[in-house]
């Protein structure tokens, strides 16, 4: 699973199916493809996801479905087009401004972080002399993740306790790296959300401006996404929004955790807001080379192999910003994946840019057999999207 909290307990009570709507579908084609579509959102809600949104855009037009309910207290439909936390989505907007960067000979993906970011990498055996650009930004840096520190007592109860405490980057390296390195940078790859706190801390030192600043100067107003944010602390959705919901124990409560985690969502590592339209969008441009040059797009697509105990599905490689994940029908899709407490999106777009996807679940489940079957049904309705005409 591309995501940005993997060992983090998920969200959600698993509702038996007979106990949501059928469905909510959009106005969508009545292709096989388009009920193709809808199926498999409907299969993601009886895997016991509270609501399911879905937007695939093609040459042929564009197919939506909505599954399940917006929330469980009005029982309205899932909006459509709503609003979504994008969660590590934010990570390749992060990562293709560094690239813009490299493209603009300002930085090197060799350039070591103790160069641009002298004596913040250090401790307990971390060393930003050898750590380069190009390891925080395809995780292969070694540094530890700092959520564990900023929760580490997973539950309802530190939930609500702190999240509405805010850190500055700074703070969340320094207790990262009071831990020691996982591995020597370079040598294999691991998740962490660290490399992208310090990726947005290199922007700011290049630019002079905040990696929120340059990604809306960069990224959003060039391509128009109007609807795509940056709200850093700012913890409130616009309207329409789903409700998420997280499941902290296996028989426990199903709780709103529409607000977000302030500890972690509030930085260059997952903190953005957007729709499925703009994401798609986003993606699509992306691999069309409208946001980087030749030698930069190149760059990011050159990967390396995520291991498969890693939680992703196999196959996967990962490149600075970008996954490549293979797909049943040959070839694969380009793209990333964020969560949080009660929410999970999936990004992707076909490998030729043809074909891009964004899926949105707003519940997670704390019973790991549970989160399973989510999961594969998440990965089967990406694959069968990206896979069919429609």
């Amino acid at each position: 699973m591309i995501s940005r909290r993997s060992r983090l307990s998920a969200a959600v009570l698993v509702l038996a199916a007979s106990s949501l709507p059928l469905s909510a579908a959009s106005a969508a084609s009545p292709s096989a493809g388009a009920a193709s579509v809808q199926r498999d959102a409907d299969a993601l809600r009886d895997a016991g996801v509270t609501g399911v949104a879905v937007r695939l855009d093609t040459p042929h037009g564009t197919v939506t479905a909505r599954s399940g309910v917006g929330d469980l207290v009005t029982r309205r439909p899932v909006p459509e087009d709503g609003y979504l936390r994008l969660g590590s989505t934010t990570k390749t907007f992060v990562a293709t401004v560094v690239l813009q960067l490299v493209g603009e000979k300002r930085i090197s993906l060799d350039r070591t972080v103790e160069q641009v970011l002298p004596g913040v990498v250090s401790g307990a055996g971390n060393d930003g002399r050898t750590l380069t650009v190009r390891d925080l930004l395809q995780h292969t840096s070694g540094l530890p993740d700092y959520i564990h520190d900023v929760f580490p007592d997973p539950g309802e109860r530190t939930y609500f306790a702190h999240r509405w405490r805010a850190y500055e980057p700074e703070e969340l390296v320094a207790l990262a790296t009071r831990h020691e390195p996982e591995f020597p940078a370079g040598t294999r790859w691991a998740y962490s959300n660290t490399n992208y706190v310090l990726a947005g801390m290199i922007i700011e030192k290049i630019t002079g401006r905040t990696w929120e600043q340059e990604v809306r100067r960069r990224i959003l107003r060039p391509l128009g996404l109007e609807h795509t944010d940056t709200p850093g602390t700012r913890p409130f959705l616009p309207h329409p929004h789903a409700a998420d919901y997280q499941q902290f124990t296996a028989d426990g409560p199903m709780v709103d955790t529409t607000i977000p985690y302030r500890p972690f969502d509030s930085g260059a590592d997952g903190s953005m807001t957007g729709t499925a339209r703009d994401l798609n969008r986003f993606f699509t441009a992306l691999t069309a080379g409208r946001l980087l040059k030749p030698a930069e797009l190149a760059a990011m697509r050159t990967t390396v192999r995520v291991p498969e105990d890693s939680g992703h599905p196999e196959g996967t490689r990962d490149g600075p910003g970008l996954f490549f994940t293979p797909l049943s029908c040959g070839g694969g899709y380009l793209g990333h994946g964020g969560s949080g407490f009660g929410y999970v999106v999936r990004a992707a777009v076909t490998a030729d840019g043809r074909r891009s996807l964004t899926v949105s679940a707003h519940s997670r489940p704390a019973d790991p057999r549970a989160a399973a079957r989510q999961e594969d049904a998440l990965r089967d309705l990406v694959d069968h999207a990206l896979c069919r005409s429609v």
